[in-house]
This record gives C-alpha cells, sequence and structure tokens, in this order.
C-alpha cells in the first residue's frame, strides 16, 4: 500500500514522457463503430442508450441548440468512459486533474455564453439585472450576478474533481483498512471488505452520475443562452 494517499493521482510518466494523451485517447477504442447490418448486442446497447440520453437532454432545445448533440453525447460518452477505466486496479483517472475538468468546461461555457450574445443579445444582458430592482442595488446586482456567472465552469470542474477524487481516496483508505485488519480481526475485516465492495458499486454509479451531471449543466447553459 502506498503511503501517500495522493500518489494515484499523479500522472504516470515512461522514460520522462507523460502518458496522459494516451490515457485520455484509450476510452475511445471502447465505442467502436459497426459497418454490419446487424450490429452485436455491445453497439447495440451503446446506441440504446445514446438515443435514451439524447432525447432526454436535447427535448428543451431550439433548433439552434440541437446542433450542440454530437458534441454532448461525445462529452458524456468521454466523461463516463474515463470515470469508469479509473476504478480499475493501478489505473489513472485524468479527470480527478483539475486543469483538465477546466479544460473541458471552461470551453463549452464560453461556447454557450458567446452563443448567447451573438443570438439573444438582450436577453443575456438582462440576466444581469432582474426586471423590478431598486436603484440603489443595480450596481450591487450587477457585480454579483456578473462573478456567478464566471463562477459556472469553475463550479463544474470543481464539482467533477471533488467527487472523483473523494470516492478514490474512500476506496483507498478502506481498502488499507481491510489489508492491516485481516492480521488483527478477521470478522471485523470481513465487515470492511463488505463496506468496501459496497463503496465500489456506488462508486461506479457516481461515475455515471457525474458524467451526466456535468453535461446536463453545459446543455442547461446552453439551452439559457439559445
Amino acid at each position: 500500500m502506498n503511503e501517500n494517499l495522493f500518489t494515484s493521482f499523479i500522472t504516470p510518466v515512461i522514460l520522462g514522457l507523460p502518458l496522459v494523451t494516451l490515457i485520455v485517447l484509450f476510452p475511445s477504442l471502447l465505442f467502436p463503430t459497426s459497418n454490419r447490418l446487424v450490429s452485436n448486442r455491445f453497439v447495440t446497447l451503446q446506441q440504446w442508450m445514446l438515443q435514451l440520453v439524447s432525447k432526454q437532454m436535447m427535448s428543451i432545445h431550439n433548433s439552434k441548440g440541437q446542433t450542440w448533440t454530437l458534441m454532448l453525447m461525445s462529452l458524456i460518452l468521454f466523461i463516463g468512459s474515463t470515470n469508469l477505466l479509473g476504478l480499475l486496479p493501478h489505473s489513472f483517472t485524468p479527470t480527478t486533474q483539475l486543469s483538465m475538468n477546466l479544460g473541458m468546461a471552461i470551453p463549452l461555457w464560453a461556447g454557450a455564453v458567446i452563443t448567447g450574445l451573438r443570438n439573444k443579445t438582450k436577453a443575456s444582458l438582462a440576466h444581469f439585472l432582474p426586471q423590478g430592482t431598486p436603484t440603489p442595488l443595480i450596481p450591487m446586482l450587477v457585480i454579483i450576478e456578473t462573478i456567478s456567472l464566471f463562477i459556472q465552469p469553475m463550479a463544474l470542474a470543481v464539482r467533477l474533481t471533488a467527487n472523483i477524487t473523494a470516492g478514490h481516496l474512500l476506496i483507498h483508505l478502506i481498502g488499507g483498512a481491510t489489508l492491516a485488519l485481516m492480521s488483527i480481526s478477521t470478522t471485523t475485516a470481513l465487515i470492511t471488505f463488505t463496506i468496501l465492495i459496497l463503496l465500489t458499486i456506488l462508486e461506479f454509479a457516481v461515475a455515471m452520475i457525474q458524467a451526466y451531471v456535468f453535461t446536463l449543466l453545459v446543455s442547461l447553459y446552453l439551452h439559457d443562452n439559445t
């Protein structure tokens, strides 16, 4: 067991070269395109899930917002598969890095905001000043709304990073406690091991939920600006 809890979050390096690029590209191999008339079960399940999520997520958008469908579906597949692969032993999860999550959140948020300023300029600017605001409060509300707007991508990235990192740390701690208790009390070790299994199942759910939440919030930001 590693003494440093955060060792698993260090970017892996071979011969001085970081492997982040290869790790980020690896999930794309899990979603092959089928050229057959009748797809296998894995591709069929993949297509069914994509249709279900896209129908639920994009139904609120107009024609301009629906042009983002391919990007948002690619985003949820990438985040979900990366989170799930990170639960494998001795693996690295890129979504535990705040810099990477900011790299996804800021361009998508900026694209949605710029789209709103181009297509709905008056409505976008009206969000900074709610109707009926007393005159003395106008400067303060404009500042507050501006800050809340620029906090949105940071909140997206921090939420994803915190949830994935916390889950990995809990698994690491409980796994280490299980190993330590095996030589002390077998009964307690079995109880801890059961908790570890339940936590691992929960983390599988969290991995998918966080991918959905991240994409859904980007979709809502887009809906507000189209």
